[in-house]
């Protein structure tokens, strides 16, 4: 193995830790009979804390991670996930979960554009798309099997044991990180206004890949969440459901890194890959609105399919175009377009199938993906 590849594997473990995190839990706390979740209320202000910490926090941790270093911001947010994941099982409490899951979400803010950086800035840029398609692919790992993995935590012990795996997950990837992942100093960096920073998220070589990134995160959110209700109306059994998820969560896994290594190669531009990600999403969702068992089948490969070539390409282009001293900056308000993406896709459709049915959030999902062709258009002299 050679020392770049010992130097990724933390970095990989790291995104794989955030997205266990996220999932495990959070997939879980419906079926909890804990005395913390009380109510449908409860349980979606349980959920909401550890995205709502990602979201107001990633930014500022980014910007940190550019002035003291991203190694230094990856260890202290891996060893804050694990102190937190820790107060649970030290205090097995019901208002000890609401700490817990709030220190979770504000670690998972510090560690997460922290390791994305330092993939950035540990490989060339000829090498960023397989970098950031492998990372892509261990991250979907811990999506995927966080809630299966959580499920059987939690039955053989409980919201203990689940989070006693957490901190030990955490603190061993952090003692892995301040073995194999080397200091990268931080870079001098120019005075930046509030003016300036408005500048650059609002120029469309920033705004592009995370619109396209906010939009692959708001497809897999909806497909993950939906496509379970479209497969029970098809007459469909939880076990049959799962498994269309678990399609659309493993197609993604397995297209990150190819995808990853097509732009490397230059057989995929980033534009041309990201508007093939965006129709085959948007086609996936107008599958999910047509009848039957095999449309599911087809709508799940195919939003998987998409956000797997998005994924990687979008943040390859992302570390492309900003100065290396400003790349904890720039992930970490990436990542907050993700998350807006995760919650804001589910809401649209949610929103829309109350006043119509579950098919017409799928079309108008589709129709917006779509309409983010139009984003990629060459802008004009």
């Amino acid at each position: 193995m050679t020392d770049r590849a010992m130097t990724m594997w933390p970095l990989y473990a790291a995104g794989f830790t955030t997205a266990f995190g996220a999932h495990a839990v959070a997939a879980n706390l419906g079926a909890s009979s804990s005395d913390a979740v009380t109510s449908l209320l409860t349980l979606g202000l349980l959920l909401a804390l550890y995205d709502g910490a990602e979201v107001l926090l990633k930014p500022v941790f980014g910007t940190i991670a550019d002035r003291i270093g991203a190694r230094p911001m990856l260890l202290f947010g891996l060893a804050g996930f694990a102190v937190a994941s820790g107060t649970y099982v030290l205090v097995d409490r019901p208002g000890w979960l609401w700490v817990a899951r709030l220190g979770q979400g504000a670690a998972a803010s510090a560690f997460s554009p922290a390791a994305s950086a330092l993939v950035a800035r540990l490989n060339p840029s000829a090498k960023h798309g397989r970098a950031f398609g492998s990372y892509g692919f261990y991250k979907s790992i811990g999506y995927t099997a966080g809630p299966l993995l959580g499920g059987g935590l939690v039955w053989l012990g409980g919201f203990r044991l689940l989070f006693g795996v957490m901190t030990v997950l955490a603190a061993g990837v952090a003692v892995w990180a301040l073995i194999a992942v080397p200091a990268v100093p931080p870079l001098p960096r120019t005075r930046q206004t509030v003016l300036d920073l408005a500048r650059r998220i609002t120029d469309p070589v920033f705004l592009r890949p995370t619109t396209a990134l906010a939009a692959a995160t708001a497809a897999l959110s909806v497909g993950v969440g939906f496509l379970p209700v479209t497969g029970a109306a098809d007459g469909l059994g939880t076990i049959a459901t799962g498994a269309a998820v678990s399609l659309l969560a493993a197609t993604a896994a397995v297209v990150q890194p190819r995808a990853g290594r097509a732009l490397d190669a230059g057989k995929l531009t980033t534009r041309a890959g990201i508007a093939l990600g965006l129709v085959l999403a948007a086609v996936g969702f107008v599958c999910a609105a047509l009848p039957g068992v095999a449309f599911l089948l087809i709508a799940s490969a195919l939003i998987g399919a998409g956000t797997g070539v998005i994924t990687p390409l979008g943040f390859a282009a992302l570390a492309a175009s900003t100065p290396p001293e400003r790349l904890g900056q720039t992930m970490g308000t990436a990542e907050l377009g993700r998350e807006l993406g995760d919650a804001g896709g589910p809401l649209l459709v949610a929103t829309i199938a109350t006043v119509a049915v579950l098919d017409v959030g799928y079309l108008a999902l589709a129709v917006l993906l779509a309409l983010g062709l139009l984003m990629l258009r060459p802008a004009r002299n």
